[in-house]
């Protein structure tokens, strides 16, 4: 009896387990959107730092990002015990912000030139090559600065795994957000500090004596910028993608609409197949890019009624 209680015992916990890998997995797939725009956002926060006070500084916002989680997931999962309601209200708020960030970024994109922006990348450069900068004071700027950034961040990616797991046990909520929090934590930064190191060990490399090692060399230094550009790029995307699906899943009819386009695609010959896989995310993505375009002008309208009533 005490071995089959035993072996039952450990077949319980191995399907608890398994249904925590895969609600994880699903969880990971939702909160993608977020995670790109997480690392082009932190590696960015970093950049103007000493390059010997790179990994200090990486270092010291991931024990920000284990504090904001650690507030964030006991928060959350209070909300699923005592206000489950307020689970699908909170995933359209996070979904309606990460459609306005992302639809932000575009507008900053089209409404300022080249130029502009060249300008304000001069003035920065100008000002932390001051003598008069205080480097220590720019660094706890930069550090508080990304701390509020992730907490944002990680608010979304909480509050979007939380809605994966809201009809599972508690338990297994409690083990799927943690999982969560710790794999976006150290994925992150881990990757963070990767990109931010990137040049330097490219330019360590490409003053070797080795025809090879000068050639990684000079690739890292040609890769790192494009592949910030790519993480931005592509976390732009997502947000749009992802922030556009948790608001058709709470929308019905934007939900049976997708669904329908979907069908309806399938029966185009020979690209039927692929053309029903992909409507979906475009019904949604398009859906984030209106819902984006709609919350910035509110934001906007606000902003300006603020102005008017200050002066």
């Amino acid at each position: 009896m005490a071995a089959g209680s035993l072996l039952a015992l450990l077949d319980d916990i191995a399907s608890v387990l398994d249904d925590v890998s895969v609600m994880s997995k699903v969880a990971v797939k939702k909160t993608a959107g977020v995670l790109g725009d997480d690392l082009a956002l932190n590696a960015q926060q970093v950049t103007g730092v000493n390059a010997d006070r790179e990994l200090p500084v990486v270092w010291a916002v991931a024990k920000g990002s284990f504090k904001n989680k650690a507030i964030l997931v006991p928060a959350a999962l209070a909300i699923s015990a005592f206000v489950p309601w307020l689970i699908t209200p909170l995933l359209v708020i996070g979904g309606a912000f990460l459609c306005y960030e992302g639809f932000e970024k575009l507008a900053h994109k089209f409404l300022h030139s080249k130029e502009e922006d060249a300008q304000h990348k001069a003035e920065h450069v100008a000002h932390l090559a001051a003598t008069d900068t205080d480097m220590c004071a720019l660094e706890k700027d930069k550090i508080k600065g990304a701390v509020r950034t992730d907490f944002i961040l990680s608010a979304e990616i909480i509050v979007i795994a939380l809605g994966t797991v809201e009809n599972a046990p508690f338990s297994q909520q409690v083990m799927v957000l943690v999982a969560i929090a710790l794999l976006m934590t150290i994925g992150v930064y881990g990757l963070v500090a990767g990109i931010v190191k990137m040049d330097d060990a490219g330019l360590s490399l490409s003053r070797k004596a080795g025809g090879l090692a000068r050639g990684t060399g000079r690739l890292l230094l040609a890769t790192a910028p494009r592949l910030m550009k790519f993480l931005s790029v592509v976390g732009t995307a997502a947000m749009f993608m992802v922030g556009g699906g948790i608001i058709a899943h709470a929308w019905e009819p934007l939900h049976h609409f997708a669904e329908e386009a979907a069908h309806m695609t399938a029966g185009v010959p020979g690209i039927g197949g692929v053309l029903a896989a992909i409507t979906p995310t475009v019904v949604d993505a398009l859906a984030g890019v209106v819902v984006g375009g709609l919350v910035l002008a509110v934001v906007t309208l606000v902003q300006r009624l603020r102005g008017k009533k200050a002066h």
